[in-house]
């Protein structure tokens, strides 16, 4: 394995983590703006908030881990996408700005009005960012990315077919797993009822994601043709398939309530995705323009960086896995409150 190679694994390994995590804490927004009116939708929020408390803010290490590993290993490549795709970024970042506050601020609101306001924020931008960021991999994956400073359309990047659908499948992939999260949270929490949304919500979703992934097939053919042949022969169909077969596997647990082993499968569904992405791709970062070793910084870089990635992994990786062995266990679990309930009268 070259050092190139190296990093873009890395690379794809942060990816997948940020989608299958910090994915499950979009869709969990998703499902906040969808909840309904104050009192209707007050339990629904309350368990999202309680789900999402003790690690919304952690899961944005892997996009950090991302950014970092591109804009050193790959410093070309990182100029030319954020370059020419910096309008659906800016839209992220702020999104990220936003929803983090709104959501830090709304369980201290003194107000239903404030709280309401605040959960809008909250939730409004948990359904734009992980579109904003999907339209971005879209753009990359259909080769609108030329070599250079805005080299590219602004617009044109990712208003398109490829980036519009993979940002559609972005937003309904969190959801998806939101729903199979809080389904077991609940459960853990001895909700019933919230067990039973959850699981309505994760079969729904579940079955919208497949149609979108078994309907972006035909526009990936029509509008980026490199792209589907990658996904469609070799290891980018096993990945394909791998991901069709665990998502069918969630639904088949999620409709049985074994929510501990749908979690897994549908991590495992996601990561494959952003695998198969990888591997449709080889061996190009900019498709059509700028393969991996020509896009890779020098080897006394890579060597520097990979040394100093390795050192930072000592002390983060065992802290995170610490970090979500807790939540999983349920130790820090928060006391269950409908969010509407502390505005009502006592």
């Amino acid at each position: 394995m070259t050092l190139a190679v190296a990093c873009m694994v890395i690379t794809l390994a942060g990816l997948a983590a940020y989608a299958v995590l910090a994915g499950a804490d979009f869709g969990a927004g998703v499902w906040d703006l969808t909840a309904g009116g104050a009192t209707r939708g007050g339990r629904v929020r309350g368990m999202v908030q309680r789900s999402m408390s003790p690690v919304w803010e952690a899961n944005h290490v892997w996009l950090i881990l991302v950014v970092v590993v591109l804009w050193t290993a790959f410093p070309t490549a990182f100029g030319s996408i954020f370059s020419t795709l910096y309008v659906p970024l800016f839209g992220a970042v702020i999104g990220i700005i936003f929803r983090g506050a709104a959501f830090a601020l709304r369980g201290q609101a003194a107000t239903i009005g404030e709280a309401r306001g605040l959960g809008a924020t909250f939730a409004l931008a948990s359904l734009l960012v992980p579109f904003f960021l999907g339209t971005v991999l879209g753009g990359v994956a259909s080769g609108r990315v030329p070599v250079g400073n805005a080299a590219g359309d602004a617009w044109s990047s990712w208003l398109n077919p490829t980036s519009l659908t993979v940002g559609v499948l972005a937003v309904l992939t969190g959801a998806y797993l939101a729903a199979v999260y809080m389904a077991a949270d609940s459960v853990r929490a001895d909700l019933p009822d919230m067990e039973r949304a959850f699981r309505a919500r994760a079969l729904l979703a579940g079955a919208l994601s497949g149609a979108v992934a078994i309907g972006a097939l035909p526009v990936l053919a029509s509008d980026a043709p490199d792209l589907y042949e990658g996904l469609t022969s070799g290891f980018g169909l096993v990945c394909v398939l791998g991901s069709g077969v665990f998502g069918v596997g969630t639904l088949a647990l999620v409709w049985s309530s074994r929510f501990g082993a749908a979690r897994v499968t549908a991590a495992a569904a996601v990561v494959a995705v952003v695998v198969g992405w990888g591997v449709a791709q080889s061996p190009y970062l900019l498709p059509g323009e700028l393969t991996l070793e020509q896009a890779a910084a020098g080897d006394s870089t890579l060597v520097a960086f990979l040394a100093s990635l390795a050192v930072g992994a000592l002390i983060l990786v065992p802290s995170l896995v610490y970090l979500y062995r807790l939540v999983l266990r349920g130790t820090l679990d928060q006391n269950y409150e409908p969010l509407d309930q502390r505005f009502k009268p006592k």
